[in-house]
């Protein structure tokens, strides 16, 4: 059996003992599994490809030194989701010190396009993608992290706040603060579309109702990366390292 299979077969908890002893290929295999959900964690959290390649390879890293801190209490992939999205808020709260020109938010709100989404997608799609983004970008880093977890991730509240490290109602307390501060940004989103396929259906259906707005959530849905999505190569190289 081979090295490369022993480590495919082995639990994420298992590989971070065979790190901690000294494996150097352990975390490497830590990393293939979990960057992808990492990355796209980062990249919905800060809004910005180079500032979420940076936040996964600083949380990598992290990892890698404080593998023998890991006492077992929640799950790896839950330990490294804390510390990728701990440092994205750092990343996050220093850059809002340094806020961009409409000019530059127009040019972020283009990276901020999945580069995965199938060139077949509805127009409709595309710019509900922008909008929801650009809505988020507008929230405090605390409540766009809990919704990401949340909302766009599909993460329990209690798992959400074991990767936050806060309480559950804290999580729920930042998602319902954000999803009122999105709820206004978003709700215009569905009567236009539902106006424009009314009109479409008029001569076929009379008196069919209009579906209600839909709130952040059902946006968010819209967004969920695909599994392959875009990972940093830096991240992979630094997190197989050794420090």
């Amino acid at each position: 059996m081979t090295d490369r299979t022993a480590h495919g077969d082995a639990s994420d908890q298992d590989l971070l003992a065979l790190h901690v002893a000294g494996d150097p290929d352990a975390f490497g295999e830590i990393v293939r599994r979990h960057r992808d959900r990492l990355w796209a964690v980062a990249l919905r959290t800060l809004g910005d490809r180079e500032e979420a390649a940076d936040a996964v390879q600083d949380a990598l890293v992290s990892a890698y030194r404080a593998a023998h801190t890991f006492r077992g209490q929640s799950a790896v992939t839950t330990w490294l989701h804390r510390i990728t999205v701990n440092a994205c808020l750092d990343r996050a709260r220093k850059a809002a010190s340094r806020k961009t020109s409409p000019v530059d938010d127009t040019e972020r709100l283009e990276q901020l396009l999945e580069p995965h989404e199938s060139a077949s997608a509805p127009a409709e799609r595309n710019d509900l993608h922008r909008q929801l983004l650009e809505a988020l970008g507008t929230l405090p880093p605390d409540q766009r992290a809990a919704l990401v977890l949340v909302d766009m991730q599909g993460y329990p509240v209690a798992e959400a706040a074991r990767v936050l490290d806060v309480p559950t109602g804290t999580v729920k307390s930042r998602c319902a603060r954000g999803r009122a501060r999105l709820l206004p940004l978003l709700t215009h989103l569905r009567p236009e579309r539902a106006g424009k396929d009314s009109g479409e259906r008029r001569n076929r259906t009379q008196g069919t109702s209009v579906p209600p707005a839909a709130g952040p959530r059902a946006a968010g849905q819209d967004t969920e990366p695909r599994d392959n999505g875009p990972s940093d190569p830096a991240a992979v190289k630094g997190g197989g390292g050794r420090a």
